[in-house]
């Protein structure tokens, strides 16, 4: 669950609002009804950010790659520890490099991540959050899509920064309940109402 804490009126004249604070980041916002042609709007509203810590924004993209299966898709995703030291099942992605597009970076983090080559299909969603480190506080967009699955071979070996500690394939169907985030797991929900609609998508 994300909680709010009120944001001091910060110096640089941003309005003070409340902010939420990670994990999880704002809700995603997606109409079931508004889906037309397998795409989502990216639609979530940044927030401003409180104290005296400057800001900085960071990019990031990842996703959903499937692959189809007898038993229905299933999607590559990773297991990684957080802070407390546990195992989170979550959705592969990373930091856009040099003068990547959002696409390129998912397909390439997620080849990094789990080892499969996918290719873009539709966007799913943007989630956005807010953290703050030692000396910064962090405004966090992150892109996500729907890739098909076209090779490669499931495996963590290509992380290069050994964060990802297993990569496993699990039913589409099941990543809504799996997933470690209230936001990835909506992002899996929309995912089976793309393929619901038009499931040559991955096929």
């Amino acid at each position: 669950m994300s909680f709010v804490v009120p944001a001091p009126g910060p110096p640089d004249g941003r309005p003070s609002v409340p902010v939420p604070v990670p994990p999880g980041g704002h809700p995603l916002k997606v109409d079931p009804a508004r889906l037309q042609g397998g795409t989502l709007p990216a639609s979530t509203t940044p927030v401003p950010t409180p104290g005296h810590l400057p800001v900085v924004d960071e990019t990031s993209a990842g996703g959903l790659v499937v692959e189809p299966h007898l038993g229905g898709p299933r999607a590559a995703v990773i297991l990684r520890r957080n802070r407390a030291g546990r195992l989170e099942m979550c959705l592969p992605k990373g930091h856009l490099e040099g003068r990547e597009t959002p696409a390129e970076a998912a397909v390439r983090e997620i080849h990094e991540e789990t080892g499969i080559i996918g290719t873009v299909r539709t966007t799913l969603g943007v989630i956005d959050y807010w953290f703050s480190g030692e000396d910064r506080r962090v405004h966090k967009v992150v892109h996500h899509f729907l890739l098909r699955a076209e090779g490669g071979e499931l495996t963590v070996e290509g992380d290069p920064d050994h964060e990802a500690e297993d990569a496993r394939w699990v039913p589409l169907d099941e990543l809504p309940d799996r997933l470690a985030y209230p936001n990835e797991q909506r992002l899996a929900a929309a995912a089976l109402q793309v393929l619901n609609r038009t499931p040559d998508l991955v096929e």
